[in-house]
Order: C-alpha cells, then structure tokens, then sequence
C-alpha cells in the first residue's frame, strides 16, 4: 500500500459499464467517430526523457562508516542547465511510482531526481520515518549529487536551484528537507503531517494535544503493518545483488524494515492505546513540526478533504507556520486523499508544476489563488459522475473562517455507554475506502451508530442554506463513573426525510479527563474541518459516540452522560467565489445515446420481451424450495456446446440434498443460475413457486455460500455479520443473529478478531452469515474445503440440525464420505446431465450387490436352497450365499421388493443394506454415463 497513492491518481474517478455488449458496441462506435478529431490533434511530438538509474552509497548515520545504498533514477530532456526538482513517494512506494509524473516535469524543463526511501523498494536500509539522521541526511545528500550535474542550474558552488515535492511520506520529507537544508528553494507537500503524533493520538477538544489524544489503530495499524510486512523491499540491486551495509539487517521478527525502537514504540502503544512521552519524542522527531521555524521556502500546501489519516487540520498547521516564517505559501483542499476522493491528480500536478515554474524557474507563471477547495455537489447531468467546482478566496482563512454562525442544539442530557471490549464498535469510516466519503457527498454514505452507544442533538430545521468552511465547535458537558471518558463526535447533515449523511466520514476523538467529578466536565469540542453546504429545511445532529472502528476505546464497560452545554459554531467563508459548474464534455452525447439505446429497445423489444418475462408464480409449488425442469445453458458462441442441458429435478422441504459431478458436469453453472446470476438459455427454476430472474424478491428466501467469503480480519466475528446484515437494507430484527450463530456453534470466538480464527471458524463464520436471515433454502459450495476431520465433523453437524428445523440445503462437494454421512438426498451430473436423483440409499443401492442378513440360527444348507429360489425370480441376477447371509445382485427387481420376495420364501431377513460405499456408486454411475 502507497500512503502516498491518493494523490498520484490511485483513486482515480472510474467509470462503470452502463449497458450490455450492444450498446456498448454503439457507443464506442459513436465516440470513436466523435472523438477522432481530438485524438489526431493532440498528436504532436514530445521531447524525449533520458533516465539513468544508479545507486548512492550513503552513510548510515552522519559521521558512520556504514554505508546504505539508495536506488535513484534522475530524468532529463534536452541540453543546458535547468532547475532540478526531487520527486520523493508515498509510504510503502518507491521511486517506480513516481516515474510517470517525472517524467511530466522532465518534459516541463526541469532535471527530476527520484529515489526509494530506505527500507522500500530496492534501496537498502532500516525504515526511520524520516529520521533527520537517517533519511533527512539522504535528502541532503541528493542535493550534494544534484550539485554535481552538468544539467543542473547552480546558485552558487555546490548549491542547485532544486525544489522538493512528494505525497503523504513524500510530503513530510518535502517539508523536513526544506527545514534541515537551505539550498532548496520551494517546496510543494501533499497531504501529509505536520506533527505524526497529533496525526496518530488526535484529541477533538479545544487546548488538548497528543498526550491526551486517542489512537487511531486502524491507520496506524496500517501503517506499520506495511513497513513490517514481509516482501516489502529486498534490499538488492538490479540483478539481485545484495546491498551492502548495516542498514541491510532485518529488525526483530514481525518488525519487517522498521528501525528497533519505531517496532518498540509501537507495539506500546498499540497494546495500551495511548501514547507516552518517550512514542511521543519519537514521532515528534519525524514532524515537520519540530522544525517549523526553519521552512522559509515558497511552499504550496495540497491537503485531501478525504482524508481521515492526515485531515485538514495538518495542512492547517503547516501553512501557518511557513506564513509565519514569512515566507510565500499558498493552501489547496482538493477532492482526494488517503480514503480515495473525486478528484484525480492531473489539476493538483500542474498547480505543482506551475508553482516550480514560478518560484524555481523564474517565469511569470500564475500559480493560483492563496486558497482554493474542490466543491462537490450531486451528480452532473448526465448522471455519470459528481459535478466538481473550485472555489477560491484572496487569502487563507484558517480553520475558523472569516464568519461565524451559531445553531441551537437541542436535547436533553442522554446515556451512552461504552460496551465491554469497546465491542460492537461504531462505524465512521474505513481506511483509504474511499466509497464511503463519495457517497457521502451525493447525500449516501455509510455510518453505523448503535442504539444505547451515542448521545444526539439536532438543531431545529435551517430557514436557509448554510456553507459550512472550517472546523465547527461546540461546549459539551460530560460526567462519567470513570475517570475519563472517550468519545468520537461527529456532524451529521439530516434531510427532511430523515436520512442523514456525515460529510466526507470524519470524525473527531476526544478523551475526556475528570469527567468523574461532581457535574462532570465541559469541554469545548472541535469537530472536523470540513467544506460542506447544509440545504435549507436541513438539520445539523450533533452525536457523540461512545466507540469507533478506526480508533482504540477502553474495553472496560463505562456509562457516560452527555448535553449539549451551548450553541453549535459554525465557521463560513464569505470570500470564497466557486466557479459555475462547466457544462460535462459528455452532454452533447447524450442525445445520440438516447437514439441508440431507443433503437436497441424497439429493434430487441420483441426478440427479448418474451425470454425475459417473469412466469406468474404457481401456487401449486409454494411449498417446494426447488424445481428445476428443462435447464440448458449453451457455452458462449456455441450452438451444441453445453454447460448444462435438460436438467431437471425436485428438492423438498427438509432434505439436505448432495449436488455431485466430476469437474465439469455443470455444478457451479447450475448454481448460479439457480441464485439468478445467469440466465439460462431454456427451461425453468422455480424457489417456493417463483421463477428465477436477476433480483428476484423470492432470492431473499435463500442463503448461500459460494467461494468462501471475505472478512474483514480486525473486526470481530459478530461485528463482520452486523456490517454484512446492515449492507443488506433489511431490518436488523430480521437477521435472527442468535439463532444462526447456535447453529454455526462458534461461542465466545465471535467475540475475537477474525484474524485469529483458524480456517474451520471461518468457513463456520461464513455458513452463519449465509444462515443470516434463516433463510428457507441455503446452498453451500464447498463447505468443507480446508478443513480438518474435527472441522468437517462440525460442519456436517451445522447443515444437519439446520435443516432439522425443516430448512433445506443444499450442499456441493467432492469429499463423498462426508456427502454419504450428512446429505438425506442426491442429484449426480456428468456432462451437464442428469445422472440419477434420488434417496441416498436408493442411490447407493441402486443397481449393485445387497447384502441380506439373516438369522443365526439359519443353516449353510438351508441358504443353497433359499439362494436357488431367489436366483430363480425375475429381475434377480445372481445371488451367492456368504457368511451369515446371501450377496444378491438385482437385475430389474426393486430394491423394495426383495424383502417381501424373502419373506415369502421364508427366509427369516433381518436386514437388506448396500454392499457398497457412495463411492463406489458414484464412479459406476459416472463410468456409465460415460
């Protein structure tokens, strides 16, 4: 993972599919032809880039005889000195991240110098987070070579006319260069930190700081997990040549290429959840903001509104300090960052590019507004993507704006407690799922706050539109029957509807100290900076939460009481001026789309209609969980090649129902088609009477469980299921959460991280989260693989006392053994045909030997007469006395029928089973069928 991806185009804006192949067919057609005057005019030649990557050896620490290899490449075009620019990458990158947009300044006119950070791609070294002694001391040293090239413009001996810029790790390095050596010139970070302990312990109340702040374990958790993974970096050069040095020792097992100490310093704080002074003097040491007073360059400041790891509040700190330094700075909130965003990279690199031009080359390059911001707002006309305005202001307004606004709160003091474990915790955002906060800004989005863990209070609804620009705050009293309280604020936008939507997913920690003293504590909590507009007839609700996915919460129980101690203040910005929407390039299309898709649907309407009419349910069938008659499914562009063909059978209410085949007899073809995820070519599904189509409302009434399932590992068990049942829309009183987790049998391992369950736990977990809902008919593929004897007994018990409750299941599998022990019924497929479908022991006795039991007291001689009188009846074809019985094999006699022929003979019978395994049965049939 790139920390630093957001801003080189990782999240770019993607289209979807809008049609079938058709269509699209039309359309590409269409744009080809109208787009075919553009393409032939942006053909002309570009400059080419000459690369030369090479290795630096560079001391490990100032003054060390160690050395550590750093693997650059450094790019130019043409001839003749040029300013030189140092392209540093995001956290878990490397310099081969970066080639696409050196290349673009290359072609700018400027000598761009990339490189891998220690640690990651192929330089050598232990990671230090931008250590000052470690890959501060790098940075320098890259200036010393940039001195030294004949294609560099000089200042003076030894000193380049460089500028630095970089993207979240690449940022923070952009602003420590800039501060520890005066030779560059300007610098431009993008979304990055300002100080990593604020960033990493956040603390939502006016006055607080790191000390108090509360972690933020999923980003950091991220964060360090990626430097520690292993394959991170090789640490060897091209051809695999190892790198020389110290640097190149790996640290502790599970420290990956992180220094001893930053391991160290994790691993406490993660285990405590709050930072102490020696993790804070680390991190600190890694911050921009030890050294503030020495940024004295040109410095634009990008930061991501979409962003909960470093949000707007960072970039805040940065601009004011480099102002205060007095030096040129300008601020740039785009529509990205580290959760994903709207906006792609292409404007942010050339307000980057045109910021060098100025301040690096010299030119009369406009390099913008002091302060800019991307709006968004619904979707274009067109209805394919977020309408993106920029707004601009003559000067920064800071995080309090120019104007203030105040909105009643209203509420009584409430109750919110804190669970054991912090367990199920509330959902605010997930890191770099950038979804979440796009549709947050068309009005969606996703936000779980559970009843009895959240206070709320709303303002009455606004009497006009209010344009929130800045970090709103508000006083809240808090009493608690423990010494602190922690709590994650958040504002919601709530339409007159009643949906609420919280803007781009943030949130804000806030520890609460002495909240246990008479009357409780008032604080002042800032909420986070945001750019959000609130429509008249809207209501702002303020919620202070008790829990948070993305952050640590004490897993001690605690109950807090919470009021809104004041009025919410709201920061606007008069002077901001948005651009008018731009009228989308795709509109003047839409007119030959409407005629396209208009003749596909006259010209189809008549061919299709009929197929993909949905048949009236037939009520006759409601009852029966599965019908299938006629089922053909042709491979695509084939006429005779079929997956399935003439399928037909019948599944009853609480048969556990065995779908059998060699590979490529049509199983999964036939489940799919059966869950409604490909049309059949003929024939007919029906589930409780319904016919199968794509969203059937009868598939609400089936479960299934098909190529595993996808967890998220630092959730709980319990905690993934509630996620997966709310995705569903339906009410949570409808998912029956304890009566499928009974039958899947987990216990108090629901309770612990996903991550810790053994393979067995997760296919249990993945069989209760298809049970969600107690659906009538579940359908599992595989249930078993991976597992274990133990692990398959337990699953075998599962689908049994599921289907127990008169349920049915059905169940694909290979392991014959365990299909024989747990299923009632079978349908065997070869070829895409049916085999046979029937009672597993009419199956496995079905056409074979059968072995008659007899009485003991029943002589040798008496069954040589009795096998006689059998092997003399029709449909018996031989019959062979045994050991305390007879070995028939039956040839047209039913199988039901030769107990009653045995009594008659006067055999005394007690017993008639299969001489044979499923196993058997299974290869005879198929070997058949063959």
């Amino acid at each position: 993972m790139s920390f630093g991806g957001a801003w080189r185009g990782r999240f770019r804006w993607r289209g979807r599919r809008v049609g079938r192949g058709t269509l699209v067919v039309a359309l590409v057609a269409v744009l080809a032809l109208a787009g075919f005057g553009a393409v032939a005019a942006s053909g002309s030649s570009q400059p080419s880039v000459r690369q030369e990557d090479r290795f630096l050896e560079l001391p490990e620490t100032p003054g060390s005889a160690e050395r550590v290899r750093i693997d650059t490449s450094f790019f130019t075009t043409g001839d003749g000195r040029r300013p030189a620019v140092l392209l540093a990458h995001g956290f878990g990158g490397s310099k081969e991240g970066e080639r696409d947009r050196a290349q673009q300044l290359a072609r700018s006119g400027y000598a761009v110098l990339t490189w891998s950070a220690r640690g990651f791609g192929h330089s050598g070294g232990r990671i230090g987070l931008n250590a000052p002694d470690r890959e501060v001391q790098d940075v320098k040293a890259l200036v010393d070579w940039l001195a030294q090239r004949p294609e560099v413009q000089l200042d003076g001996p030894g000193d380049p006319r460089v500028g630095i810029t970089g993207a979240s790790y690449g940022g923070a390095i952009s602003l420590l260069g800039a501060a520890y050596d005066s030779r560059i010139d300007a610098a431009a970070p993008g979304i990055t930190w300002w100080n990593l302990g604020d960033a990493l312990f956040p603390q939502g109340v006016r006055g607080g700081g790191a000390a108090d702040g509360v972690f933020k374990k999923l980003w950091a958790g991220l964060f360090f997990t990626t430097g520690s993974a292993s394959g991170l970096t090789d640490g060897r050069g091209p051809g695999g040549a190892p790198q020389g040095g110290a640097g190149e020792q790996q640290g502790p097992v599970g420290c990956g290429r992180f220094l001893d100490e930053l391991c160290a310093m994790y691993d406490r704080v993660a285990v405590n959840g709050r930072a102490d002074a020696e993790a804070l003097a680390v991190l600190d040491r890694s911050s921009p903001s030890s050294v503030g007073d020495r940024i004295k360059v040109p410095t634009l400041v990008v930061q991501g509104q979409v962003d909960s790891l470093f949000p707007l509040d960072q970039g805040d700190r940065i601009a004011r300090a480099v102002a205060a330094n007095g030096a040129p700075v300008a601020v740039d909130w785009f529509a990205g960052g580290h959760d994903g965003g709207l906006e792609t990279s292409d404007r942010v690199d050339a307000r980057v590019t045109a910021w060098f031009d100025h301040y690096l080359a010299g030119k009369s390059t406009d390099t913008g507004p002091p302060f800019r911001l991307t709006r968004t707002g619904g979707l274009d006309s067109t209805g394919f993507q977020a309408v993106l305005r920029g707004a601009e202001a003559p000067s920064y307004p800071g995080l309090d704006g120019t104007g203030r606004r105040t909105v009643e709160l209203a509420g009584r003091e409430q109750t919110a407690a804190n669970p054991p474990g912090g367990a199920p915790p509330n959902l605010s955002t997930l890191p770099g799922i950038g979804a979440l906060a796009q549709l947050s800004s068309a009005g969606a989005g996703l936000a779980v706050d559970f009843p009895g863990q959240y206070a709320a209070f709303d303002s009455a609804p606004l009497d006009g539109p209010l344009h929130l620009t800045g970090a709103p705050s508000v006083p809240v009293r808090v009493r608690a029957d423990r010494p602190e309280a922690v709590l994650f604020a958040k504002l919601y936008d709530v339409g007159p509807d009643g949906r609420q939507s919280l803007p781009q997913q943030l949130v804000a920690p806030l520890r609460v100290t002495g909240a246990d003293a008479p009357g409780g504590r008032t604080v002042e909590v800032v909420l986070p900076t945001v750019d959000h507009a609130f429509e008249a007839g809207h209501r702002l609700r303020l919620v202070l939460a008790a829990t948070d996915l993305a952050y640590w919460s004490p897993t001690e129980p605690a109950t807090y009481r919470i009021a809104a101690a004041g009025p919410l203040t709201v920061p606007t910005v008069d002077g901001l001026h948005t651009e008018a929407a731009p009228l989308p390039a795709r509109t003047w299309l839409l007119p030959l789309v409407a005629l396209a898709v208009a003749a596909l649907l006259l010209f189809g309407h008549r061919l299709r209609g009929r197929r993909f009419r949905t048949p009236a349910p037939d009520p006759a069938l409601a009852g029966v969980p599965l019908q299938i008659t006629g089922l053909s499914k042709r491979y695509k562009g084939s006429t005779d090649r079929y997956a399935v063909r003439e399928l037909g059978f019948r599944v009853e209410q609480g048969q556990v129902l065995g779908l059998l085949g060699p590979n490529g007899a049509g199983k999964t073809t036939t489940l799919r088609m059966l869950m409604g995820l490909i049309r059949p070519d003929e024939g007919e599904i029906r589930i409780f009477g319904h016919a199968i189509r794509p969203g059937a409302p009868v598939l609400s009434r089936v479960g299934a469980f098909v190529e595993g399932a996808g967890f998220l590992p630092h959730l709980t068990g319990r905690a993934n299921l509630h996620l997966y049942w709310q995705a569903t829309g339906r009410p949570e009183g409808d998912a029956h959460f304890e009566e499928a987790l009974e039958i899947a049998g987990l216990g108090e391992a629901l309770d612990r991280a996903v991550r810790t369950y053994s393979q067995g736990m997760r296919q249990r977990l993945a069989i209760a989260q298809a049970m969600l809902g107690l659906p009538d008919l579940l359908i599992l593929d595989e249930p078993t693989n991976g597992l274990d004897p133990p692990q398959i007994r337990e699953m075998r018990e599962v689908m049994i006392r599921y289907a127990a409750a008169g349920r049915t299941v059905i169940v694909s599998s290979h392991l014959l053994a365990e299909v024989e022990q747990s299923c009632t019924h079978l349908v065997v497929m070869d070829r895409g045909r049916l085999v046979t479908a029937g009672p597993v022991a009419e199956i496995v006795g079905a056409g074979e030997l059968l072995l008659v039991t007899v009485a003991r007291e029943y002589e040798a001689d008496e069954l040589a007469v009795a096998a006689d009188k059998l092997a003399a009846l029709g449909g018996v074809g031989e019959v062979q006395p045994v050991d305390g019985g007879l070995l028939v094999r039956l040839d047209g006699l039913p199988a039901s029928r030769l107990t009653a022929e045995l009594v008659r003979l006067g055999v005394p019978v007690e017993g008639v089973g299969p001489h044979r395994r499923l196993e058997d049965a299974f290869l005879s049939l198929i070997g058949g069928a063959a």
